[in-house]
Order: C-alpha cells, then sequence, then structure tokens
C-alpha cells in the first residue's frame, strides 16, 4: 500500500492518505456489510472503535462492542455517555473493527447511527454473551437506560494486508 504524508498549514497537523496498489495481499477497494470477509469480521467479537464528533468538532474515539445481526450493525451504550450524546446531535460515525490477531486486516464503516431503547437491553445481552459469555450484562449501573444505535453505512472499506 503506497501511503502520502502532507503538512496541513502552520499548526503542523499530518495527514496521511492511502490508496490501494496492485500488489497481492492488499485490498481496498469499496466494500459492502455482506462481503464474505466484512461479514466474518463483524459477526467475530472483535472490538470496533467508534468515533464521533464533539460539540467543538474535535473527534472523540471509544472502543465498543459491535454486532451484524440480519444485516443490521449496532452498537449499544447507557444514555448520558459522551459518544452517544454526539451521535444523538449528530449521527455521523466511524466504525473501525479489527482483528486483535492481525490488525493489518480491518473493515471500516462510516455512516449515520440512529438511537432508540427499544430493544437494547436485549442488544447489550447479545453483545455480553459474544463478548465476555454473560447471559446478562454485568456491568449495568443503578436506573441504566441502554440505547442501541443503527449504524447506516455510507461507505465500508476492507482492508487485508498479509
Amino acid at each position: 500500500m503506497a501511503a502520502r504524508r502532507w503538512d496541513s498549514g502552520s499548526e503542523g497537523a499530518v495527514a496521511i492518505a492511502a490508496h490501494t496498489s496492485n500488489r497481492p495481499g492488499i485490498v481496498g477497494a469499496m466494500a459492502t456489510l455482506t462481503d464474505d470477509a466484512v461479514k466474518a469480521l463483524l459477526e467475530a467479537p472483535h472490538h470496533a472503535v467508534i468515533s464521533t464528533l464533539n460539540e467543538d468538532g474535535s473527534i472523540l474515539s471509544t472502543v465498543a462492542w459491535i454486532s451484524l445481526e440480519d444485516g443490521e450493525l449496532a452498537v449499544n451504550s447507557a444514555e448520558g455517555r459522551q459518544w452517544p450524546a454526539n451521535i444523538d446531535r449528530d449521527p455521523h460515525v466511524t466504525a473501525l473493527v479489527y482483528d486483535a490477531a492481525n490488525p493489518y486486516e480491518f473493515v471500516e464503516i462510516r455512516g449515520t447511527a440512529t438511537g432508540s431503547t427499544a430493544g437494547a437491553d436485549e442488544h447489550i445481552n447479545r453483545l455480553s454473551k459474544a463478548y465476555i459469555n454473560q447471559d446478562e450484562y454485568p456491568f449495568r449501573g443503578p436506573g441504566e437506560v441502554r440505547k442501541k444505535y443503527v449504524i447506516t453505512p455510507d461507505r465500508v472499506r476492507h482492508q487485508k494486508q498479509g
């Protein structure tokens, strides 16, 4: 994979832009949630990095459990936390999911998220079973209200190296 680096103004910000090459083992073209390799990453209990926009325009990234069930990509959180509040204000979200055994294989999903309390308790329990083999989510606080966020993809990118 080739990359370009450039500086952005006097602030000294540096960006890395990657593009797909013709080298074997490098995949970076547009993908879908139904692609076999993407489904395999999303259906396994791999953690997601969820990135949202703070009110001041900065990016907040949080590690979360994620699921792909019946073609629906979803994350779950408790009301009152920062990243769900960010999504409620601005639904744009990026989810990055990678295999810890090979972090150079990942899927990036950019899109919008819609939250609802409907089915959120059942969803967090399914995530709990998948990620920590507990039938019920054991970390719920008193009076905690769960919210399930369904991510509608605008762009899906699968990358695999090696």
